[in-house]
């Protein structure tokens, strides 16, 4: 999977997701977030264009320290040629954010010289 680096140095890579195994699936851009530990954050927005179903609210340490709960939602994302069943947390910023479980077992390249990402 090859992706980019932005103009702002975030490493990007294009997903594809769904709100059904079978279902439509459409590209979503997400950055790249090694400090996070779960799968997906995705913007509320997001979740209500791609109409995911609610699954549970989970309690979440944010990178100041703080804790707060946020709702999670059911997606699917093409991965490596799997369709998986994906947790997404919602959160109202503006960027999909993809995690260390979904690189976990994968190589992870950035150049930022070059401005380009490979995910094996």
């Amino acid at each position: 999977m090859k992706g980019q680096v932005d103009e702002r140095n975030r490493a990007l890579v294009t997903i594809s997701v769904s709100d059904q195994s079978e279902g439509r699936y459409l590209p979503v851009v997400a950055w790249i977030d090694t400090a996070f530990d779960g799968r997906l954050v995705f913007p509320q927005e997001l979740i209500d264009e791609l109409a995911l179903e609610s699954l549970v609210q989970t309690e979440a340490i944010l990178a100041d320290g703080s804790k707060v709960v946020l709702e999670t939602f059911l997606c699917f994302v093409e991965w490596f040629g799997d369709r998986l069943p994906v947790q997404a947390i919602a959160n109202e910023g503006k960027y999909p954010l993809l995690g260390t479980e979904l690189l976990s077992g994968r190589e992870l390249f950035i150049s930022y010289v070059t401005k380009q990402l490979q995910l094996k």
